[in-house]
């Protein structure tokens, strides 16, 4: 081979490795809930970018204006774009605004929430919910309480990772950096070209090793968003009828959380909810007017 052909192999070669990532690597939010230490942020920036993610967003952190902090500066070690790019938000439902689906990351073991899995279980669904098109979302507690139960209950799956039971304490940024690695990994195919999962439970529809969809999927799926005003309009609806007691609630709405979390649900399966929930108000305030 001519060397100048070799060398423009190389070339190509190179140019393909800094190819920006698309897809799930674009679509994917990393979310810290009310971060204590601007260095651990720095270095949470500093792991996304090594694994070619750059979306992060931080709720309500400890040092307000965190992303121009020195220590967050120098921590983020040549990442100080992703740092800089960080959205800040005042509550986890706004880090979740338009999100379709979301992975919470705990060290404890929940009564409520979503059934727990390893992260590389946890980051094949999440490939899954990419394929139809929205944005999805890991959430990281803070460093010292983690995640609080509301937090957990308004992710759509829970993920835990398996450490040394002796000694089980991650770092925040070390606990980024494992979930975006398995991550990048699934989006990649783990590195096998054209490799593609199958979207579990839907007609048609893969992502492919650039984690773009290679074919039609079902319905779109609900956001974060749509399906919170569905848990308000079914607790009212099951309040006026009587089948919860805002007194005495009994985790009812957790368990219902719970089951449709596992369902993963559809904007048509929302819209057909509320639409239950509407007529049960509707019948119960023409009732009322009766009496």
């Amino acid at each position: 081979m001519h060397p100048d052909s070799f060398a423009g192999q190389a070339a190509a070669a190179a140019c393909d490795l800094h190819e920006p990532l698309r897809g799930g690597f674009t679509s994917t939010r990393f979310v810290l809930v009310e971060p204590s230490h601007p260095g651990n942020v720095g270095a949470a920036a500093r792991a996304l970018k090594t694994m070619g993610f750059s979306r992060l967003v931080l709720v309500a952190p400890r040092v307000p204006q965190v992303h121009c902090d020195p220590e967050a500066v120098a921590m983020a070690s040549g990442a100080d774009d992703v740092l800089a790019a960080a959205h800040i938000v005042p509550t986890l439902a706004d880090a979740l605004a338009g999100v379709q689906w979301s992975l919470a990351l705990t060290a404890r073991t929940r009564e409520y929430g979503p059934p727990p899995s390893a992260p590389r279980p946890a980051v094949q669904d999440a490939c899954r919910q990419v394929a139809h098109g929205g944005d999805i979302a890991l959430v990281f507690g803070n460093e010292r309480t983690g995640l609080s139960n509301d937090d957990v209950e308004r992710c759509s799956a829970l993920a835990h990772i398996p450490a040394n039971p002796a000694y089980s304490s991650l770092n925040l940024a070390q606990a980024v950096q494992v979930l975006a690695y398995e991550l990048r990994l699934a989006y990649l195919g783990e590195g096998l070209p054209g490799a593609a999962l199958p979207v579990a439970g839907r007609a048609g529809g893969a992502i492919g090793a650039d984690g773009v969809l290679q074919q039609g999927a079902g319905s779109p799926l609900a956001t974060s968003d749509d399906i919170e005003r569905m848990y308000v309009h079914l607790e009212n609806a099951l309040i006026a009828l009587d089948f919860l007691d805002p007194a005495n609630p009994k985790k009812l709405m957790s368990r219902l959380r719970r089951l449709f979390a596992r369902s993963g649900l559809e904007r048509e399966e929302v819209n057909i909810v509320r639409g239950i929930a509407k007529h049960i108000l509707m019948l119960k305030a023409k009732g009322g007017e009766s009496r």
